[in-house]
């Protein structure tokens, strides 16, 4: 286990006052509150412990703790990313990405990000499965960083995890200038027609079954998210289970954030997190965002040369898993330049195709580098 970098309890101190920060930001900036006050509340929870030594008790995170059990049974075991999958997919509509399949194209350069942060991280000294889990963080998508965690490298759990959703509750405050240093003002000008395709609703309902035959396919090991994720969608489609599918968006998406953001601050015990590995996991996890939205961008103005300027390139940065909030920050970009330029309709198709890239890059990396490492004698 790595030094901390201050003695206890004042490293317990600081972390008690990382998770006040946290729940502050939540209510008082409105900065994902639905994670961000629980996972504070978790950091403050299990650091208390080491302040007021109890006969007897070890602590909240320790064996036979009421956070152990949630992290054993809904984290280790995959429950928890599986079950708000459900939920997530249930919530999201993907039609405009039917009407338009080829914004995918955006939704694969988005995960450049992943790559350009597993990198940086090998050069910096992380073994492969350790780069691979950093590197994840790039997808924007927190289930996602936790389910390949838990797999690769569960020693990095908190520190990624925390890495994931702190950054994916600033994408607009990273958006906004990166949009505005690598676009001119001409390309941010640029509208986009939108005429709604008329289309079956039987194509909503093969959507999620084909996605998921496709891409279970070419990436096995990722079957459990995007198997979740289209059942929660097909649900919706369907229209006949509207009582599974309301349960699916609400109760379920509901407690499952509640108890894994707790359970995620739970495991910023001091002695853990506050360590040098984290602090450089926090800085790759910055280069994993920023790349990964400027590779977006960047793609996008590529397109917008090769059409003929016939593609904004702010949406771009919507090929990320951080949806609504990248497809959102994208339209409002737009509006400030001017306010009859209506991006929504295709930031949100590039933001949901985000949202199936993350699940199939992590996916990919779970299975051909978990393969390609056990060939080499590498174990997690």
């Amino acid at each position: 286990m790595a030094t901390p970098l201050l003695p206890s309890p004042l490293s317990n101190i600081v972390m008690i006052i990382v998770g006040c920060v946290f729940i502050y930001l939540a209510v008082k900036k409105e900065y994902e509150p639905l994670l961000l006050i629980p996972i504070g509340f978790g950091a403050v929870l299990v650091n208390i412990p080491a302040l007021i030594p109890f006969a007897g008790f070890q602590g909240l995170m320790s064996k036979g703790g009421f956070l152990w059990y949630l992290y054993k049974y809904g984290v280790l075991s995959d429950l928890f990313p599986c079950l708000l999958f459900i939920g997530i997919g249930a919530m999201m509509d993907f039609g405009a990405l039917i009407e338009r399949p080829w914004f995918l194209i955006f939704a694969a350069a988005g995960q450049l990000g992943i790559f350009v942060a597993m990198l940086c991280a090998l050069a910096v000294g992380f073994n492969p499965y350790e780069a691979s889990s950093i590197g994840i963080i790039g997808a924007m998508d927190g289930p996602t960083a936790i389910y390949v965690t838990t797999k690769f490298a569960p020693n990095l759990l908190g520190p990624v995890t925390v890495c994931a959703y702190s950054y994916m509750s600033l994408v607009p405050l990273l958006q906004i200038p990166l949009s505005k240093i690598l676009t001119t003002r001409k390309e941010r000008l640029i509208r986009m027609e939108y005429k709604p395709q008329a289309y079956p609703k039987t194509i909503r309902i093969i959507f999620p079954i084909a996605v998921t035959i496709i891409t279970c396919t070419v990436a096995p090991m990722g079957a459990p998210l995007m198997g979740s994720l289209m059942l929660g969608n097909l649900l919706k489609e369907s229209g006949v289970v509207r009582r599974l599918a309301k349960s699916a968006e609400n109760e379920i998406a509901n407690v499952t954030t509640l108890l894994l953001g707790v359970v995620i601050g739970g495991t910023m015990q001091a002695e853990h997190f506050l360590v040098l590995d984290t602090l450089i996991v926090f800085g790759l996890g910055l280069v994993a965002f920023v790349s990964a939205i400027a590779s977006g961008i960047l793609f996008a103005k590529l397109v917008c040369f090769i059409t003929k300027g016939k593609v904004n390139p702010l949406i771009g940065a919507c090929g990320v898993s951080a949806f609504p909030m990248a497809a959102r920050t994208a339209h409002r970009i737009g509006r400030e330049e001017d306010s009859n330029n209506w991006l929504l309709p295709h930031a949100m198709a590039t933001n949901v195709g985000g949202q199936i890239g993350s699940v199939v890059a992590g996916g990919v990396v779970l299975t051909y580098a978990y393969t390609v490492m056990q060939m080499l004698g590498l174990t997690p």
